[in-house]
């Protein structure tokens, strides 16, 4: 049994050490952080909520040296962003799909928030379908793990037991959890970013709030909540196409609006500049209005 003991822990450490382009990012004031290497050109990846400045980001590459780093993009709402090392280079690991990661497959976090690689062991603890983050941003897959994430390894790598990536590590999404960010969200992210500099969101101009509906209109609706109006801005496409204080949201493009978290997702890059039906509740009548949807600034 101690042999095999001794082999098991052989090879854990071998394939922690041979995972290349684990980094430290240092773009915030207190405990640096983590990122991944994306490609040989200097493409880095890492949490967003790790990154605090826009400039003044020093990356610790794995052969000990130093090498500033500019912000190329950042997209909140999948807590990802993106930097370009100004010189230096980290070799970049292989990423894996995830489509085939399983409850109870072993997992390993690796980070770099000192000068050294550190890394836990655990195992994919849940995994689920594609889901919305708070923000609305669209993940892919869900990964959970019960590698402990400790201070600084937000922007880690979560490697399987191939040695391959299956996604970037943060502790920003879900309060008290530790998620890994899937490679193909991880993909069209980095490759938005690297094209526009930004990821595109829907802008409607409203501030609302999540209420009851009443029995009639829940059972003709189909759902039992709504968005209630509190605010519209002046101007905004909300404005523009005829809503008032006091509408109910119930569907947008026949999405049921549900919660702010329905709203935000329905607001998606794709959707800029297009007319949209948004069906709603207004003195106690069904109706629906065509709006024009902006783009959040």
């Amino acid at each position: 049994m101690n042999k095999v003991l001794e082999t098991v822990s052989e090879e854990l450490a071998a394939l922690v050490s041979s995972v290349p382009g684990i980094v430290r990012v240092e773009g915030r004031r207190r405990l640096p952080a983590s990122g991944v290497a994306w490609s040989a050109e200097g493409v880095i990846v890492t949490a967003e909520h790790v990154v605090r400045r826009d400039e003044s980001i020093r990356v610790g590459l794995p052969d000990g040296e130093s090498a500033e780093a500019s912000l190329v993009g950042r997209d909140p709402s999948t807590d990802l962003a993106v930097l370009r090392l100004a010189s230096g280079r980290a070799a970049n690991p292989i990423w894996r799909a995830t489509d085939d990661l399983k409850v109870g497959h072993l997992a390993v976090a690796v980070g770099r928030p000192g000068k050294t690689v550190q890394a836990t062991l655990g195992i994919v603890s849940a995994v689920g379908g594609p889901f919305q983050t708070g923000m609305g941003g669209a993940i892919e897959r869900y990964l959970q793990t019960d590698a402990v994430m400790y201070p600084g390894f937000s922007g880690g790598a979560f490697v399987t037991a191939d040695g391959r990536v299956a996604g970037v590590m943060t502790s920003g999404l879900l309060r008290g959890v530790s998620l890994a960010v899937p490679t193909e969200t991880v993909r069209r992210v980095v490759e938005t970013l690297l094209q526009h500099g930004r990821i595109r969101r829907g802008f409607l101009g409203v501030g609302a709030q999540t209420v009851p509906l009443p029995e009639a209109v829940a059972a003709q609706a189909s759902q039992t909540t709504g968005l209630l109006v509190m605010s519209v801005e002046p101007g905004s496409p909300a404005d523009q196409g005829g809503m008032l204080l006091g509408d109910t949201l119930l569907s947008l493009e026949g999405s049921s609006l549900q919660s702010m978290e329905d709203l935000f997702g329905a607001l998606s890059g794709e959707r800029v500049g297009k007319s949209v039906e948004i069906g709603l509740l207004r003195g106690g009548q069904l109706k629906s209005v065509k709006v024009t949807i902006g783009e959040r600034g």
